[in-house]
């Protein structure tokens, strides 16, 4: 083998760690132990002669000579999938309906669904980004196969991490100073509302709702606009807003619980089996069972 040889294996190390912003998501992507990653990229920069990526404040970043390298190893793998399915038929095929709530749509699951399409070509997938209150009966009803949802009651689905809750506000209008506190808020029945006006109440403070729906857009509005503070989940903190806390006359705010629900029809079914499996790999967090 020439030295300068690209691998199958190292390309997919690359694209996934990429796609994911760290070695250790990539590892959970490709079952992989992070060092076993870490190896392959090893290789493939020393084939490659150049630096591929480099360490930025949150995320690797690419380099130029990574840059130029991205688009012909998504081609390569994408030739690759193709060949097999030829060669073998696509080891699993199907459809798959998977519902997210906005805000943890773009956090978690743009790297997991690109890999999960080059591992499974032959899987066609329905996207539906609606909030949990709207979700769970969805998959109660046998409409969705699959969804991450925030758990409206304990034992729902198969809990895969917490996820904080913060109050937002825009700097320059300070809302979270004015009485009563005006507040924009998630929509009748879920935790994230919930959580907040207790939190609200058992400090015995004067509030007045101006603001509710489950359009994170909205919210995001109304805070920047300085109509109310909002509360937002880590995972969606918009970058123009500051993060509230008891230095501002805030009360801390509960953690979410994100699970996975899958329907009662979807049982057996090897496109779903595999949906299932992938989402428990990459997002399962570790201490979590």
């Amino acid at each position: 083998m020439n030295s300068n040889d690209l691998q199958l294996d190292w390309l997919r190390a690359f694209v996934t760690v990429v796609d994911c912003g760290t070695l250790t998501a990539a590892a959970r992507q490709l079952y992989r132990s992070q060092s076993a990653i870490s190896m392959q990229l090893k290789k493939l920069e020393d084939a490659a002669g150049r630096p591929l990526l480099a360490r930025g404040p949150r995320h690797l970043l690419l380099t130029v000579a990574g840059s130029e390298l991205l688009p012909h190893a998504r081609r390569l793998l994408a030739v690759h999938a193709e060949a097999q399915a030829t060669l073998h038929g696509p080891a699993v095929s199907g459809r798959i309906s998977l519902g997210v709530p906005e805000d943890y749509a773009m956090a978690y699951l743009a790297p997991l669904l690109r890999t999960f399409s080059s591992r499974y070509p032959g899987v066609e997938i329905t996207l539906v980004c609606e909030q949990s209150t709207v979700l769970i009966p969805r998959v109660e009803r046998g409409e969705l196969d699959l969804a991450l949802v925030t758990r409206d009651q304990p034992q729902r689905g198969e809990l895969l991490f917490r996820e904080a809750l913060l109050w937002v506000g825009a700097e320059e209008h300070e809302a979270w100073r004015r009485e009563p506190l005006p507040i924009a808020v998630h929509e009748q029945g879920s935790r994230a509302r919930s959580g907040a006006l207790a939190a609200i109440e058992a400090q015995q403070r004067a509030y007045r709702i101006v603001y509710n729906s489950p359009n994170v857009a909205g919210q995001l509005v109304a805070a920047l606009s300085g109509m109310a503070v909002a509360v937002f989940t880590r995972c969606s903190l918009p970058a123009e807003l500051k993060v509230l806390d008891e230095r501002h006359g805030l009360p801390p705010l509960p953690e979410m619980e994100v699970a996975l629900i899958r329907s009662g029809p979807s049982a057996r079914t090897p496109a779903v089996d595999a949906m299932h499996e992938q989402l428990l790999r990459s997002l399962r967090r570790e201490g979590i069972s």
